[in-house]
């Protein structure tokens, strides 16, 4: 008779399997979706409220209607804008914020940047200030020089925005044009 005992020790131990709370899981997974979309919402608040903030940055100017003949095209994209040496202070007004492809034409009148999906604008010779090649601008980090950041005035505001090139090896030759351009604007203005 000793030797049933362990088998009814045994058998007693034996639980069935956990029942799964299904309206507990439910409830999780509601409630992380709750989480979820309200970071969203507050992300998107910040947001607008980075463009209410910047709403004293005046409209952005269009490209004239005769630019003339392109010195430089180039394809790629557009990384955004950021205040002029703050490459974390993000400009959101006016769209500059948004992220997109882009086609740049340079010419005698100025910066042509054509985004589809986003709002154009059009940087005039007389405001663009420096051109130089760097690893990042805010939201966006590349390898050393693999951004074209170009620089320039907007109201009273320095604006740098953020290029890359469907091929990298074109941004040494916009560097060099662009501050050829810039410095005999400058010499013409002195004048």
């Amino acid at each position: 008779m000793t030797s049933v005992a362990p088998v009814i020790l045994l058998a007693a131990e034996k639980e069935s399997a956990e029942v799964t709370d299904w309206a507990a899981r439910v409830g999780w997974v509601v409630g992380l979706g709750l989480f979820v979309a309200l970071v969203y919402w507050l992300m998107r608040e910040g947001w607008k409220w980075r463009g209410t903030l910047q709403s004293d940055l005046p409209a952005l100017p269009t490209a004239p209607d005769e630019p003339g003949t392109a010195k430089l095209a180039m394809s790629g994209r557009y990384h955004g804008s950021t205040t002029a040496g703050q490459w974390l202070d993000r400009i959101v007004a006016h769209g500059l914020g948004t992220r997109s492809r882009v086609e740049l034409t340079l010419t005698d009148a100025g910066l042509d940047v054509v985004r589809p999906g986003a709002a154009d604008f059009f940087v005039p010779a007389a405001a663009l200030r420096e051109a130089r090649l760097d690893k990042g601008i805010a939201g966006k980090v590349l390898t050393e020089g693999g951004l074209l950041v170009v620089t320039w005035a907007h109201g009273d505001k320095l604006i740098d925005s953020g290029f890359r090139s469907d091929h990298a090896a074109e941004h040494n030759e916009w560097v060099d044009t662009l501050n050829d351009m810039i410095n005999k604007t400058e010499t013409e203005g002195a004048r």
